[in-house]
């Protein structure tokens, strides 16, 4: 098994089980042994927990945003295509909320590394939002991603598409008020 081998099995294993269980409930051993990656190989590829946390939720940031993105890419309605996209995110049967938030409400301001990839996946959300809204109505994106992370909240309390529909109805009342959201 070589370096490239090892990481991708480590993130495998940290993410199904961060995500799932949290960050703080999972030790590397536990790590270790799902994964099949030897201790001396997991600490020469994550040398501490805090960079196998980081590279997990950069991991995940490239994948949710692209898909999210993907989702909006070619809509009619690009905001509306965020809460459809979201009511099928909130749909899967091992939705447990943002993993971002989550890292952050176990973490909080703690390791700096984390808590910089949370802030950049917020942005970049926020700046698809500001996309998504058109041109001359980015300052829509604040009020959308106010819309989207409550809906996330909600969903993780109560799994299934209707927050993102509930928030849908709202963003799509928000841009009508405002002019804009279709292209």
């Amino acid at each position: 098994m070589d370096d490239d081998e090892a990481r991708t099995r480590l993130l495998d294993a940290a993410e199904a089980l961060f995500y799932a269980e949290g960050i703080q409930a999972v030790g590397m051993d536990r790590i270790r042994t799902e994964s099949g990656v030897p201790l001396k190989r997991l600490y020469k590829v994550f040398p501490a927990k805090e960079a196998l946390v980081t590279a997990y939720l950069v991991r995940r940031d490239l994948r949710w945003t692209a898909d999210l993105r993907g989702a909006v890419a070619e809509a009619a309605d690009p905001v509306g295509a965020v809460f459809e996209w979201l009511a099928a995110w909130f749909s899967e049967p091992d939705f447990r909320g943002c993993a971002f938030l989550n890292a952050y409400g176990e973490l909080g301001t703690g390791p700096a590394a984390v808590l910089d990839v949370v802030r950049r996946h917020k942005a970049e959300l926020r700046e698809l939002l500001a996309e998504a809204a058109g041109p001359g109505h980015e300052g829509l994106a604040d009020q959308l991603l106010i819309l989207v992370e409550g809906a996330t909240v909600v969903a993780a309390l109560d799994p299934g598409p209707d927050p993102a529909r509930r928030a849908g109805k709202a963003a799509a009342a928000l841009l009508a008020r405002a002019g804009a959201g279709t292209r």
